[in-house]
């Protein structure tokens, strides 16, 4: 009886043993998990949390903890970007708004002093202020419109639309002055209708804003082009040209706020660095995709991607 009852006491204190150890451990790993949480989130590093433990439930916290680190770390990445863009939006468009601004007011200052000034003079001297005036209210319209597709407070409706007609018509907006500047344009839209799910309006926009993009930058190239395709399910917009097209490093960021290549503060190629931007976020409130392709003096396109309505 006596040797069972030993048996039966070192059972029970292997199984409070066993239990000690235990609590331990959890206790050990719980306290690694509260410090080191607290390191990460003092230190705002993007290390992960990591504890030796056969303890399932913990194991199953630690991958939670894990992937909710990611996302946060993911989330404060995504606004460091956004960030920085913003600060340079705001450094670009104090710098587009202030150099028209001082030529106007340069324009304005002559008017008003210069007593001799003729009729003639000042007729020249207010069409100028016109024309900057007009530069000024066109980069603060693009700044607001971007800023209300981003914000969603722009309601986009989609519907059923007539891709060949919608490509016909921004093209031929624009037929008079490639002409003019000697620019070859190749045309290739079927016959056959092709539907999508789209807005014309945004629709016009983003094809206006194509063109006028490779007018500006193609059009020593000499050649502009049109193109409108399809497969089962999506239609495709391509607008190209044969200019000098944009370099790889630049390729990823020609859709970024306020990005400009190097050589657009140059008079030739200036330009506010929205257009692309609200460009892309129009095709994204139509469901579509933008894509980019460019080799040099041989062919640079955007192709939009929509879904195909067959009906």
């Amino acid at each position: 009886m006596s040797v069972f009852l030993i048996i039966v006491i070192v059972i029970l204190l292997y199984i409070i043993y066993f239990q000690y150890k235990s609590k331990r451990h959890i206790s050990t790993n719980l306290k690694y998990i509260y410090e080191k949480l607290n390191s990460i989130i003092a230190n705002n590093t993007s290390e992960k949390l990591l504890a030796f433990t056969d303890d399932k439930e913990l194991i199953h916290i630690l991958i939670e903890i894990n992937k909710l680190l990611e996302h946060n770390q993911k989330i404060q990445a995504d606004y460091s970007k956004v960030e920085v863009a913003m600060r340079k939006m705001l450094s670009n468009i104090s710098h587009d708004l202030k150099t028209p601004l001082t030529v106007v007011l340069g324009y304005i200052e002559t008017i008003n002093l210069d007593k001799n000034i003729n009729n003639e003079e000042r007729e020249v001297l207010l069409g100028k202020v016109e024309n900057k005036t007009k530069e000024v209210m066109e980069l603060i319209n693009k700044f607001f419109d971007l800023a209300k597709l981003e914000s969603g407070d722009k309601d986009i409706p989609l519907t059923r639309i007539n891709m060949n007609e919608v490509c016909r018509k921004n093209i031929l907006d624009f037929y008079d002055i490639l002409t003019s500047k000697g620019i070859e344009v190749i045309i290739d839209i079927p016959e056959k209708n092709m539907y999508s799910l789209g807005n014309e309006e945004a629709l016009d926009r983003i094809i206006n804003n194509l063109i006028s993009n490779a007018i500006k930058y193609g059009s020593e190239g000499g050649v502009l082009g049109l193109s409108l395709k399809s497969d089962e399910k999506y239609v495709y917009v391509e607008v190209w040209d044969k200019g000098k097209g944009i370099n790889e490093v630049h390729k990823d960021r020609v859709f970024e706020r306020m990005y400009t290549l190097e050589d657009s503060r140059n008079k030739l190629y200036q330009g506010g660095g929205l257009g692309l931007t609200i460009t892309k976020r129009l095709v994204e409130k139509l469901k579509g995709e933008i894509f980019l392709d460019s080799k040099p003096f041989d062919k640079t396109s955007f192709t939009v991607r929509l879904k195909r309505i067959n009906y």
